[in-house]
């Protein structure tokens, strides 16, 4: 039987309309069939008008607007949903998929017994690469970085950019946390993490990444300012502890992180730094440095500041 996939699409702002054309359009072209496409506005008329004027006539696609602001955890699981399809698959607003995302993943799904599959996100620069900016913190832009994964591995989970579910199994562990994610000016993160858990304690399974399905990350120039990535790190780290307040029994990869970064990645770039020294190599052991500490200061503030962690949980 040919599975039926669900395509999610959620935006919030008109700012974001181009490139949230871009990313509906990317999942219009998906050469696999049968597709359906959901798209939910986060409480925004003049976005869900124009969507509807947009796409709105097109077979198979769905257009839905929240009553109000509710975050990008809400708006995704409200997706799930309003969806039909047996896999429902997620693309950011600001991601563009290659043409064979879809078909990469069901590929997975029929070839095993995957409760859930990811793929591989690129970085998509609107600009240059920051000279600074080290491949092993792409994470923090929501990229692959190296050594995240092998093609096959099960994980805990991929990033949202380019995730999917069986749809059944995705709901009844309670889809996204609407506490986390973003919204508005809400800094907690990690909303992946907690269903990757949930699927875990009640499934046994994580999610099966596969390096072949792809979609790139639109990556603003925001995106490359060193302060920007500072504050980011900070409120990752600070996410961490949430994390781990809300499931310490658990499995976590920072200490995997950390053992990779520190045994392996920083000898590797010291080595060559000594071979051949340059500017950029500098900046990006610097880089490393500073981002490395802010998600450790972030992590420390949500242990010495509890009132604010219930309050980020409300």
């Amino acid at each position: 039987m040919i599975m039926k996939v669900s395509v999610v699409v959620c935006t919030y702002t008109i700012d974001r309309y181009d490139v949230f054309t871009e990313a509906v359009e990317s999942a219009i072209a998906q050469t696999y069939d049968p597709i359906e496409i959901v798209l939910v506005i986060d409480g925004n008329p003049e976005v869900y008008e124009r969507a509807v004027e947009d796409f709105g006539d097109r077979e198979n696609l769905i257009v839905s607007d929240n009553d109000e602001n509710q975050g990008i955890s809400y708006s995704r699981t409200r997706g799930a949903e309003l969806a039909s399809g047996e896999i429902v698959a997620f693309i950011d607003d600001d991601g563009v998929a290659e043409k064979d995302w879809i078909a990469r993943l069901v590929d997975v799904y029929e070839e095993t017994d995957a409760i859930a599959v990811g793929g591989d996100v690129r970085p998509n620069w609107q600009g240059e690469r920051p000279e600074f900016f080290p491949e092993e913190f792409y994470w923090l832009v929501g990229c692959v970085e190296p050594g995240f994964a092998d093609d096959g591995e099960e994980v805990r989970n991929t990033y949202g950019s380019n995730i999917s579910y069986r749809r059944e199994a995705f709901l009844e562990v309670g889809g996204y946390d609407p506490n986390t994610g973003r919204k508005g000016d809400k800094h907690l993160q990690a909303h992946e993490a907690p269903v990757g858990i949930r699927l875990l304690e009640q499934f046994g399974q994580g999610m099966v990444y596969t390096e072949d399905s792809v979609v790139y990350h639109t990556l603003f120039d925001y995106r490359g300012d060193f302060r920007w990535l500072l504050f980011r790190s900070f409120w990752q780290g600070y996410s961490k502890r949430v994390m781990d307040l809300l499931y310490p029994d658990a499995p976590d990869a920072k200490g995997d992180y950390l053992k990779w970064l520190f045994a392996d990645r920083l000898p590797r770039r010291l080595r060559g730094l000594v071979r051949s020294p340059s500017g950029a190599a500098i900046k990006q052991l610097v880089a490393i440095g500073a981002f490395t500490m802010a998600v450790v200061l972030g992590y420390l503030y949500a242990i010495v500041t509890p009132g604010l962690v219930k309050k980020a949980n409300k």
